[in-house]
């Protein structure tokens, strides 16, 4: 994962991130992102799980096999 990920300062919100096979770009930086499956704040230093294909994080890999089980395509 990319080093600076975060913002300085209390500014911090959500990132903006492109997610590639086993790291991700910083499109704009932030303290979280969030689920796509429950809409939970994940915290940057937390993120673990998320689809290249559908370009969306989950909080766990229970979240994460909900999505991928859903078949649903991002809108």
């Amino acid at each position: 994962m990319s080093a600076m990920l975060t913002r300085n300062g209390p500014s911090g919100g959500e990132a903006r991130l492109r997610y590639l096979d086993g790291d991700v770009d910083v499109i704009e930086p932030g303290d979280y992102v969030t689920c796509a499956v429950t809409g939970r704040k994940i915290p940057i230093a937390a993120l673990r799980y998320w689809s290249v294909d559908h370009q969306e994080a989950y909080i766990d890999a229970a979240a994460a096999a909900a999505r991928m089980v859903e078949g649903k395509t991002p809108e």
